[in-house]
This record gives C-alpha cells, structure tokens and sequence, in this order.
C-alpha cells in the first residue's frame, strides 16, 4: 500500500512539469481565447461584452463571411495539396530510401535539412526564386528553351496557392520521410521475404503490407500536416503578405487572423474580439479534423 502510494507521489512529480507548461501555453491561452471571443474592443484587452456577436457578425455579415468563407476553401484546398506533394511524395521516397540504395542514409539527412530552417527564411527565398522578372526559376526556364512555361508564380491567383503548397511539402518534407522510413525499417524481414517468396509484386508488397502496417504512421503525419496547414502563417505572409496574394487566393486562417488582431497596413483598426472568434473556430475545426482522422485510422488498423 505505502509502496503504491509512493509511485503515484512520484508519477506525479514527473507529470507535474509537463502540466504546468502545457496549462500555461496550451491550455490557458485556449481558454483566455474562447473568453475574449465573446467581447470587443480595440485595445489588446477587449473589454466590451457582446456575447455570440462576434461569431454572428463571421458567418453572416459582409464582408466577414465572404472572407471567412474564402479562407475556409483555402486552407482544405492548402492541406489537400500538401497531402499530395509532401506526404505522398514523402512516402515513395521512404520507399525508395528503405531499397537499401546505395547513399540512402545520406539521402534521409539531405530530405531532413529543409524542415530545420526557418519558414520565414524559406519563404523570402522562394520568392527571390520566382521572381517574374529576375528570379532564377523562370530564368532556368528561359535559358532551357522552355519559354512557354514562364509564369508569374505568385502573381497569378490560380496557381499562386499550389506553389506555396510546393514550398510548403518542400519545407516539411523531411517529417513523412523521417516517420515513413522508421515505420518501413520496423517491418519484419521475414514478413516481407515470405511475400517475396510468394512472387507478390512490389506494388503488392506496398499495398498489402508496407500500408496496412504502417496505417497508424500514416494517420499520425495526417494529423501533423492538418494541424499544420491549419495553423499556418509563415510562409504565406513571406511571400504574399498579410493580404494573401493576388486578390486574396492564397488568404488563410493565420493571415486573416492577424489582419484582424492586430490591423494592416491598409486597415489600421485592429479588433481582438473578432480575431479571438476566428482562432476559436480555427481551434474547433483543428480540433474536428483531428478527430475524424483519428476515428478513420483506427478503422484502417
């Protein structure tokens, strides 16, 4: 009994730090969030109750809803595309790197590199790049005879939002090559020789073995880029400013978040009661998402 009652003592003392910094940075500021959405005012501490107000004025006045459904579309479109080209992309080449190819360890630490700077770094790179007029990108295109391909990156509102969904898988791409590579290794050699044996092919071997296996890996990059997309801001801001350009096609919750928080250079007036809003329901549908990928991939496994 005294010795039960001292691993509990104990396992409280090793959780109480972990607690107190996720209540102090995670929790608190939630909470304080949800607080601030039912008030208003201009200051940074909105002081003027309005109750659901605020989240009324989001989903039904112009131009909130407009807005509001604007960034909506954009962030599913946003994490769709980087599914594609960072976590698709990021499992062929766990695949390719697991072959035991000559230099493949070198290969999963030049894949990791990226994801160590800094997104604001990656983002004023990239738009140094593809520069219309002097980046390097259209002048490669250029100089290969490939004229027709030339095009303003980022001035052009309907591919503007999947080149930043490529910086973007081009950032992170290290995550999924670093998860899908551990996950493959952990599969049994045995296992995979047997299927070998059996002359199971090697899309076969992928999709009857290496995926199943790998179903609950595969739901955890899920959930990192969902949260991810959701919550960004960096890259967006870097390279198409607070505005989300052109004409707002790659306008996010983190952009419009800010905009509304803190103003802009064009719209000075700030409002924290609305900015708080929009970050409660960026919370609710990261929270919603989470949770439906959660439930799917455990029916997976």
């Amino acid at each position: 009994m005294i010795r039960t009652r001292k691993r509990r003592y104990y396992l409280l003392l090793y959780l109480a730090p972990a607690a107190i910094l996720y209540a102090v940075f995670m929790l608190i500021p939630i909470l304080q969030s949800l607080r601030y959405s039912l008030f208003t005012g201009r200051g940074l501490v909105p002081d003027e109750f309005v109750g659901f107000d605020n989240y009324v004025k989001l989903f039904t006045q112009f131009p909130f809803r407009d807005r509001f459904i604007n960034v909506l579309k954009n962030n599913f479109y946003y994490f769709a595309l980087v599914m594609v080209f960072q976590n698709a992309f990021g499992f062929v080449l766990a695949i390719l790197i697991t072959r035991k190819i000559k230099g493949s360890k070198q290969f999963k630490t030049l894949f990791f590199i990226p994801t160590a700077l800094s997104a604001v770094i990656v983002g004023f790179i990239f738009k140094l790049v593809l520069n219309p007029v002097w980046g390097i990108f259209n002048i490669a295109l250029k100089s290969l005879g490939l004229e027709v391909l030339i095009r303003s990156w980022l001035g052009d509102p309907t591919i503007a939002l999947p080149v930043l969904a490529i910086v973007t898988a081009w950032h992170n791409i290290g995550i999924p090559v670093i998860f899908f590579t551990a996950g493959i290794d952990s599969i049994s050699v045995d296992l995979v020789e047997a299927s070998r044996i059996d002359g199971v092919s090697v899309w076969g071997e992928i999709r009857h073995i290496i995926i199943p296996i790998l179903a609950p890996i595969i739901g955890i990059v899920t959930i990192l880029t969902f949260v991810g997309n959701f919550s960004e801001f960096e890259i967006v801001y870097s390279m198409q400013s607070v505005y989300g350009n052109p004409e707002y096609s790659t306008d996010i919750f983190g952009a419009l978040f800010y905009r509304t928080t803190f103003g802009s250079q064009v719209n000075s007036v700030n409002d924290v009661g609305l900015g708080a809003t929009i970050a409660s329901v960026m919370f609710i549908i990261i929270f919603l998402g989470v949770t439906l990928i959660q439930r799917f991939s455990k029916r997976r496994t």
